[in-house]
């Protein structure tokens, strides 16, 4: 159970942003004992993978906090978000996998089950973070932007960080995502309604 947290924490960060789980996991592994990667999961801690990371977490993190770009960078992590879930799921919840060595394996087992997992979780976060955006930068003229992105960024790497120490919390977290999707649903309904309004007026008064 607490290693289906840990990955479900892990993938869902990955959904806010797609390097933070990967690199928070190789940093603890390589310089910590907080985190011990199975033997398929290793590379995460190699330090060429970790610099990588580390440079692409530093454009996602200015990409992101860019009206217009943002939006163009969440098209994109769409694929990359996922991804990345799959991967912190699989390793997070100490999978072990033989996607690299033997393909067919992988598949003809069921140590697919726990990156599809991550997979399904990272996008579900992901489609709530791309949808809000457009309605947070249309609500504050592009403002709360770089103010959304901060929390989102401060919120995967809470998540990574409960995941891997706290699991349990994991579920308050998940609370919140879901809350947060919800409250996101109901603003983009408001804001439907809001834009049909004036259209509708003007008919009444054309045609009355």
């Amino acid at each position: 159970m607490l290693e289906a947290l840990t990955g479900t924490g892990l993938a869902a960060s990955a959904g806010l942003n797609a390097y933070i789980p990967l690199l928070t996991m190789g940093l603890l592994a390589r310089y910590t004992d907080t985190i011990d990667l199975p033997g398929g999961w290793q590379w995460l801690s190699n330090g060429w993978v970790i610099a990588i990371l580390a440079v692409l977490l530093a454009v996602e993190v200015v990409a992101d906090k860019i009206p217009v770009v943002d939006h163009v960078n969440d098209v994109v992590q769409t694929v990359v978000r996922p991804t990345a879930g799959g991967l912190a799921f699989g390793a997070g919840s100490s999978s072990e996998t033989v996607t690299v060595s033997d393909p067919g394996a992988f598949f003809g087992s069921h140590q697919w089950v726990p990156v599809a997992a991550g997979v399904v979780i990272a996008l579900c976060v992901h489609g709530v973070k791309a949808a809000s955006r457009p309605v947070v930068n249309a609500t504050t003229a592009g403002v709360g932007a770089p103010v959304a992105s901060t929390a989102e960024d401060f919120g995967s790497v809470v998540l990574s960080l409960l995941a891997i120490l706290l699991p349990v919390l994991v579920l308050l977290g998940l609370v919140l995502l879901v809350l947060g999707g919800w409250w996101v649903m109901r603003r983009r309904r408001q804001r439907k309604r809001e834009r049909r309004a004036p259209e509708g007026v003007g008919t009444q008064r054309l045609f009355g």
